[in-house]
């Protein structure tokens, strides 16, 4: 159902190692089939557990109708993106997930996804970031992508490094 990577060489092998890159990465890009189905992707933060990513926004919006619309979605990490100019090339480390996209709208789950967005992004400042989750919790609408295939591509030079 799914490709495998065309230049194999380069792929990350370990499913360990992709983890490890949606681990330390903070957004990725996550591409919907938008408008007049034209390919809508859209900068997103995420939080990650169990195989399933987790996204915050506006309730309305090109996103959410596209969702909506369409549930299967990929989601695209760059964790290294180095330009090495004398030898033509980058050297870079990225991840894409394909899955299925759904709204939570059960508000303890919600709140639960919030939580994890702030323990990602301000673990030093979790009574606050409950207040604002608390706060925001009816306003704001929380998705995910639960993940159907993962795959990871490495320059050639970390692969064989390895």
């Amino acid at each position: 159902m799914f490709r495998e990577v065309r230049r194999n060489k380069k792929q990350i092998l370990s499913e360990n190692d992709c983890l490890d890159i949606i681990g330390k990465a903070t957004n990725g890009v996550m591409c919907l089939l938008g408008d007049d189905d034209y390919p809508y992707g859209v900068p997103l933060s995420y939080a990650f557990e169990d195989g399933v990513f987790y996204f915050h926004g506006m309730p309305v919006g090109h996103k959410m109708d596209a969702i909506r619309k369409h549930d299967k979605a990929s989601f695209t990490i760059v964790e290294t993106d180095k330009i090495v100019p004398e030898e033509y090339t980058t050297y870079y480390r990225s991840v894409i997930v394909f899955g299925r996209a759904y709204e939570i709208t059960d508000p303890a789950e919600k709140m639960q996804v919030l939580m994890r967005l702030v323990k990602k992004y301000s673990s030093a400042h979790m009574d606050g970031g409950k207040v604002e989750a608390e706060n925001k919790l009816d306003a704001v609408c929380i998705f995910a992508l639960k993940a159907e295939h993962i795959s990871g591509k490495e320059a050639i030079e970390f692969a064989e490094a390895r």
